[in-house]
């Protein structure tokens, strides 16, 4: 029997990996558990201009019901440099909120 690969977090403790781990949380726990495991990387200085972190915190408020959070999670997002398709798609997370933009 080969030995359980180490948990990537084990391996590699960046907050990237750490966000990656949340969006795993989501599929298994749901997404206020995910909301949970990134709240202490919001502070993290190396992901102040990561959109990706806002765009996840985005999209599991917007699981939970929670539009006005999430759209200007969404709105924060956009304000990160991020490419066109990728500031495409945050703009349609945004429209999904059902509040003006």
């Amino acid at each position: 029997m080969r030995p359980p690969t180490p948990a990537p977090l084990a391996i590699n403790p960046s907050p990237v990996v750490a966000l990656n781990r949340a969006v795993a949380v989501a599929r298994v726990h749901g997404p206020e558990k995910a909301l949970a495991a990134i709240a202490p990387l919001e502070d993290d200085s190396k992901l102040r201009d990561y959109y990706v972190l806002l765009a996840v915190r985005g999209h599991l408020l917007l699981e939970l019901g929670r539009r006005a959070e999430a759209a200007a999670a969404f709105r924060a997002s956009l304000e990160c440099p991020c490419s066109k398709p990728e500031s495409r798609f945050l703009q349609r997370k945004l429209r999904e909120c059902g509040l003006p933009g």
